[in-house]
């Protein structure tokens, strides 16, 4: 298998491994460890090894068509930008999972956090090297699932729910704008390959839906990156367990929207509207968050906020039109990766060893945590731009970038200004991070009054991040190559010649960073010493409170519309139904000039037709009137499916006809089955009112559907019917259409089908698990009930028809490729015969004949059924051929001569097993409903 499909599925589906190999025990958390770890290094391997030919200007690639014709394809790429993000990916899950196992309590489940880590990191990876943009919408919301799941960890916290509820909310609807946003994209360039569209650029901003196209893929991405106004979510988010925070919130998930508009930069941007937006909302949100972020009290809310402010930054970055700042974009993204981790995982061992992220009652840690804090102090420094941190460099880029803004007419000066105030708030918050936890006094009333330094190798991945903090602060260039085939990947082209040094001399950027230096202690100090910064509550309107008040609108107007559409009665749902379907029915023959019929010759109708039309008008008009005797609509709609199968057959559709007869037969078993636990008269409850609606809705969605009919069948049309005809045997190997289109051409709806039946099968067992009826002990005329036994007849016919029925059901089975019958309909005569044996032998007897452990075995074998079904199609995915494509054959065998064989015959199997215990299972559940109890 190619290494990119690879590092994606490892993870994905032996990530789940991880929950089972991790309770909640020392034991099982260092074999969930191990297990995500082993897993991870896998993926990063993987990647690594095609880093040669990234390196050597090549985008290994691999691709798998699926549905060609929706321009939907597995389409994997791993250019410079994807082996930059993947190796983030991993490299920082390796990490993450370190952290994490010393990170845990006793109580938490290791093996949830850590498979559910493997979810999302597999979501990630698929994010960042899909190449087909409906693929890539996939594994986004697989993000946001993933997340909401890892932020809700602790489902025992009321904040921690809110926190998941807010971020798939937010996140979730960006991404159902972000799918529109896709698919017109798709539609603009004539494809969705992502690969392709940097080529049809032209023809993407020429095109009138282009400013449509391009809001709703910033929407998407700017939930994802918390820009403002949809940045509230992240802090709230801040409930998730640290390393998580540590994992999603700094190095991956909200770096994810950043990805996809360096990715789709090649296509959508260097335009006016994409420049003045990206870049606008991204120096917008640097700003503001900074600025908040100096006034939040709780560890992890402060670099929450710095966080959002640093997303700011990269946006306005990759907004601008320069290639220089898609390479401090992607330098950014490096470097704020290690210093933000590192200070979230350092939030963690504070708030683990303390007991709290309150900095008003943390200080003065310095003396008891000195390792910790110094490794804090180095990561905040590379956050504040300090120089001889990675941080100072790309800062001194970003500023550089806007410097060159100023020379603009107009507002140009702000952005520089904008940019240096950014930079002073962002020092004032790293700096209260160090003093308000390290220094500033004594601690206050700490939960844990007896704080220490934690494990080493809770630390360790701590120091590997502050260590490549300054290796890359001393030695830029070590990140040089990586930096090239990433900004390459971004511009669509080579960037222009750029050195990543520690000095650029004295000029505007240095002039800007001291001024952000020491404006930003200034500013600290004065807020600490003459606004008493401990002091400050949040007031007024926030970005909660606004998503706060609009859910609660929400949920309040749908109170309202649910209170007066759902009353509790079916008839009232079937009519809005009915009556919403005749409308939008009806809206294009109203806009029409005119209807007629077509000019199609017309049939005169044999007498058998009129004869059939008679009984069916007979049937439905005495179903009408005598529709609250149950019983009595059972048999009346037996009738209807009767004349419906004899139509089958008039009309050479002996498949149908056999399998309508056979439906009938089961369903009414079950029917009335169901109806002993109920009285057999329903109650009267429609009004005159009622009945005129009804009436009307009935009559018009009856005319409306035969005048549909009459207007489709009085005019020629290209039937689909040929196709099928002429490949079913060249296609498909079988002479039978009807079985070949349900087996091979539309395979994947049969497998949905009885996908759906087990389901069904199921969902009864549920409800009705332990249900028992107790009936009374005369009927409603006065007649006691009796439970003797089944006549002698019944049961001895009963042990003929069985095996009987089971040679015919074979032989419908084996015939069913080339001549009428199949998998279907052989599956429910076999239940037929089954059903027979209930009725003469009763429900227990005949289940201990057949082992049915009351009802398990049927389980078992629906379970059986729909396991072959899908083996038989993933089959096909193992020797390369789409899913549930079939082989077929001639083969010759000793004395049976030569075999028509097809491995659609196995995918039957799977039909006619699911169609067995799903009608057993309900049988059984139904008969223990309402079966005698002894006293």
């Amino acid at each position: 298998m190619h290494a990119l499909p690879l590092a994606i599925v490892l993870p994905l589906l032996l990530g789940p491994l991880c929950a089972w190999a991790g309770p909640t025990s020392a034991a099982g958390k260092g074999r969930a460890a191990w297990l995500a770890a082993t897993l991870t290094a896998a993926a990063l391997a993987l990647l690594l090894s095609q880093a040669g030919a990234v390196f050597g200007g090549a985008a290994p690639r691999w691709q798998w068509p699926w549905v060609p014709a929706l321009g939907l394809n597995l389409s994997l790429r791993l250019d410079g930008l994807a082996l930059m993000f993947g190796a983030l990916i991993t490299g920082m899950g390796l990490l993450v999972i370190l952290y994490a196992a010393y990170y845990l309590s006793a109580q938490d489940p290791p093996g949830k956090l850590y498979a559910l880590l493997m979810f999302f990191m597999a979501a990630m990876l698929g994010v960042v090297l899909a190449d087909n943009l409906l693929l890539l919408v996939v594994f986004w919301e697989l993000t946001s699932l993933s997340s909401f799941l890892l932020v809700g960890y602790w489902r025992q916290r009321a904040e921690a729910r809110a926190g998941a509820r807010m971020a798939l909310t937010v996140t979730g609807a960006g991404g159902l704008a972000l799918l529109a946003g896709v698919v017109l994209l798709g539609q603009m360039a004539g494809t969705y390959e992502i690969s392709e569209l940097a080529a049809r650029r032209d023809v993407i901003v020429g095109d009138a839906r282009y400013p449509l196209a391009l809001a709703l893929i910033l929407l998407g991405c700017f939930t994802k990156s918390a820009q403002w106004p949809f940045h509230f979510w992240l802090p709230e988010a801040m409930a998730a367990p640290t390393p998580v925070s540590a994992y999603l919130h700094s190095a991956t998930m909200v770096k994810a929207g950043i990805f996809l508009l360096m990715r789709l930069y090649p296509a959508l941007g260097g335009t006016l509207l994409f420049e003045a937006t990206v870049a606008a909302i991204g120096l917008l949100t640097m700003v503001f968050a900074a600025y908040v972020a100096v006034f939040r009290h709780d560890l992890k809310g402060l670099l929450a906020y710095s966080t959002i402010s640093h997303l700011g930054l990269i946006t306005f970055l990759i907004g601008l039109s320069s290639p220089l700042s898609a390479v401090a974009a992607v330098f950014h993204v490096l470097n704020h990766a290690t210093f933000k981790a590192s200070l979230f995982m350092t939030a963690g061992i504070i708030d683990h060893e303390t007991g709290t992220r309150d900095m008003r009652r943390l200080g003065g840690l310095l003396p008891l945590l000195p390792w910790t804090a110094t490794l804090a102090m180095v990561a905040a420094a590379a956050m504040a731009g300090v120089p001889l941190a990675n941080g100072f460099i790309s800062k001194e880029m970003f500023f550089a970038e806007a410097a060159d803004l100023a020379a603009l007419p107009g507002w140009g000066l702000l952005v520089p200004l904008a940019a240096t105030l950014g930079g002073v708030c962002s020092v004032a918050y790293s700096l209260r991070f160090v003093h308000d936890v390290f220094f500033n006094g004594p601690p206050k009333e700490l939960p844990n009054p007896h704080p220490h330094e934690p494990p080493l190798f809770m630390k360790l991945p701590v120091a590997l991040l502050v260590a490549v903090c300054v290796l890359v602060g001393v030695w830029p260039g070590l990140l040089a190559p990586l930096v090239q085939v990433a900004a390459a990947a971004v511009l669509g082209a080579p960037p222009p010649e750029f050195h990543l040094t520690l000095w650029h001399g004295f000029n505007l950027p240095l002039l800007m960073s001291g001024i952000a230096l020491a404006g930003g202690v200034l500013l600290y100090f004065l807020l600490l010493r003459r606004f008493d910064l401990h002091l400050n509550h949040p007031r007024g309107w926030t970005g909660r409170l606004v998503f706060t008040r609009v859910m609660e609108r929400l949920f309040a107007a749908c109170a309202w519309l649910i209170a007066r559409l759902e009353n509790g009665s079916l008839q009232r749902y079937v009519a809005w139904l009915m009556g919403s379907a005749i409308v939008l029915a009806a809206l294009p023959f109203l806009a029409a000039e005119g209807v007629s019929a077509g000019s199609r010759p017309r049939l005169d109708a044999p007498l058998p037709a009129l004869v059939a039309w008679l009984l069916l008008i007979a049937a439905g008009a005495a179903l009408l009137r005598g529709h609250r005797d149950r019983l009595l609509a059972v048999v009346l709609v037996g009738v209807i499916g009767l004349v419906t199968a004899l139509a089958f057959l008039a009309l050479s559709a002996p498949d149908l006809a056999l399998t309508q007869l056979a439906v009938e037969l089961v369903s009414t078993v079950l029917l009335l089955m169901g109806l002993a636990l109920l009285p057999r008269w329903s109650p009267r409850e429609s009004g005159r009112a009622r009945q005129l609606r009804d009436a009307v809705l009935a009559g018009t969605g009856g005319l409306g559907v035969g005048l549909l009919a009459w207007l489709m069948l009085t005019r020629d049309h290209a039937s689909i019917a040929w196709y099928f005809l002429a490949q079913a045997v060249p296609g498909g190997g079988g002479t039978n259409a009807v079985n070949v289109i349900l087996v091979d051409f539309r395979g994947y709806d049969t497998w949905g089908e009885i996908t759906v039946l087990a389901v069904a099968a199921v969902g009864v067992l549920a409800l009705l698990q332990g249900f028992h009826v107790q009936r009374p002990p005369k009927d409603a005329a006065g007649r006691a009930w009796s439970f003797s036994h089944p006549p002698l007849l019944l049961r001895s016919a009963a042990r003929l028809v069985l095996p009987l029925a089971l040679v015919v059901s074979v032989y419908l089975f084996w015939r069913g490729h080339n001549l009428p019958g199949g998998g279907f309909v052989a599956g429910l005569v076999t239940a037929v015969a089954l059903v027979l044996q209930y009725m003469a032998r009763g429900q227990a007897r005949a289940e201990a004949l057949l082992g049915a452990a009351g009802g398990a075995r049927y389980v078992r074998w629906i379970a059986l059924g729909l396991a072959i079904a899908g083996l038989t199609g993933a089959g096909a995915l193992v020797l390369g051929a789409p899913f549930l494509t079939s082989a077929h054959g001639h083969p010759h065998v000793p004395l049976l001569g030569e075999l028509p064989l097809a491995t659609a015959s196995l995918f039957d199997l799977g039909v006619y097993v699911t169609v067995v215990g799903a009608t057993l299972l309900t049988l059984s559940v139904l008969g223990a409903a309402s079966r005698e109890r002894t006293p």
